[in-house]
C-alpha cells in the first residue's frame, strides 16, 4: 500500500468497488487507430442508463476537415443496445483528439461533464491562445463540473470521482460501479504513465495519482485512455487491475519511490515531440468539444500560437 494518508474520497471509492458485484458495469470500448484513444459507453444492465467516456471527433490537421465517423459507431452501439445516454464524461482537456461530445449531445443527448480544475486549464491556454472576451474561463461551457469525491449515478451504477492530477490539471478517473476509467493517468504496465510537461503538468502531481489509483482494490479493472505499443507487444490493450499495475507498471509499480519517478518522467518528456493535434484539440476541448466562434465570413479557425510554446 501507499504510505499516503487515507482521504474521503478514496475511501468512498474503496467502499464502492467493495460493495459491488462484479460485472455490474457493463463497457464497450472504441479504439481509434490514428489517435491510439479509447473511448468508452458504460451502462447500467438494470437501467439501461449509460454514459460515454471519451469521445473522439475526427479530425484532418492538413486539410482543417472534421468527420463525425468515429463518433457514429457509438451512436450506432447505444441505439442497437437500447442504451439512453445520460453523460458524455471527458476525463481531462485531450490534447491528441477533439471531443465529440456536443455532436453527441444533439444525438443522443447528456450533459457533457469534466473535472472542476478545467478552470486552471482555461486559464492557461485562454492566454497561450490569446481567447477575447467571448470565451468563458469559469468552466461554463460544460453542463457539470466534479470535484474531488463528487458522486453521481448511472442508472443505478454510482460513480465516484477521483481528481488525479498530473497529466494535467483537470485530469479525473471515474470510478463507475465495479470499474474504473483512469484517463490518461495511467497506461498499461508495459508502457506506464503519460508526460507530465504540458502546460500545468506535474511529474510529483502524477505519481501521487498514480499511487492513489494504485491505492484501490487489487481486483479492480481499470480502463485506459490510450494504448501505445511497445517492443515486446504488437496487439493494443486497455484493460488492466489494480493488481497488475502494482506489480508490473514500468513507471510506478510497488517499491518505485516519487524522485526516482520524477526523474525519469522529466528524462523522458525532454526528448518528447508534441502532440500533432495539441493545439487544435486544447482550444477545442477546454470549450467542451465545441469550435471556436465562426467569423464574420461564417468559418470557424482553430489559432496556431507562433512561437509560444
Amino acid at each position: 500500500m501507499s504510505d499516503a494518508p487515507d482521504d474521503g474520497a478514496l475511501a468512498a471509492a474503496r467502499a464502492q468497488l467493495a460493495a459491488m458485484p462484479r460485472g455490474t458495469a457493463t463497457v464497450r470500448a472504441f479504439f481509434d487507430q490514428a489517435s491510439s484513444t479509447i473511448s468508452y459507453v458504460v451502462h447500467d444492465r438494470a437501467t439501461m442508463r449509460g454514459a460515454v467516456i471519451d469521445s473522439i471527433l475526427d479530425f484532418d490537421p492538413a486539410s482543417g476537415r472534421t468527420s463525425t465517423a468515429s463518433a457514429k459507431a457509438i451512436v450506432a452501439y447505444v441505439r442497437d443496445t437500447g442504451i439512453s445516454v445520460d453523460w458524455l464524461l471527458e476525463t481531462h482537456a485531450h490534447a491528441d483528439h477533439l471531443s465529440a461530445a456536443p455532436w453527441l449531445a444533439k444525438i443522443l443527448g447528456g450533459t457533457i461533464a469534466i473535472g472542476e480544475h478545467i478552470r486552471d486549464v482555461q486559464a492557461v491556454f485562454g492566454d497561450i491562445f490569446n481567447c477575447g472576451h467571448e470565451f468563458r474561463r469559469d468552466g461554463s461551457d460544460f453542463g457539470r463540473l466534479f470535484a474531488d469525491g463528487d458522486r453521481f449515478a448511472i442508472g443505478e451504477l454510482p460513480v465516484t470521482v477521483l481528481h488525479v492530477p498530473g497529466h494535467t490539471p483537470a485530469c479525473v478517473a471515474y470510478v463507475v460501479g465495479d470499474v474504473v476509467f483512469v484517463g490518461d493517468t495511467m497506461f498499461m504496465p508495459d508502457y506506464g504513465s503519460a508526460r507530465a510537461d504540458f502546460p500545468g503538468g506535474d511529474a510529483a502531481q502524477l505519481f501521487r495519482s498514480l499511487r492513489r489509483i494504485l491505492d484501490l482494490p487489487g481486483e479492480t479493472p481499470l480502463f485506459m485512455c490510450h494504448d501505445y505499443l511497445t517492443a515486446n507487444r504488437s496487439d493494443h490493450r486497455w484493460q488492466s487491475t489494480v493488481a497488475e499495475q502494482r506489480a508490473g507498471n514500468v513507471h510506478a509499480r510497488d517499491g518505485i519511490l516519487e524522485e526516482d519517478f520524477v526523474a525519469r518522467r522529466r528524462a523522458r518528456d525532454s526528448g518528447l515531440s508534441m502532440p500533432t493535434l495539441l493545439l487544435p484539440a486544447v482550444q477545442v476541448n477546454m470549450r467542451a468539444g465545441r469550435l471556436p466562434p465562426p467569423e464574420p465570413n461564417g468559418v470557424a479557425y482553430l489559432k496556431i500560437p507562433v512561437d509560444r510554446l
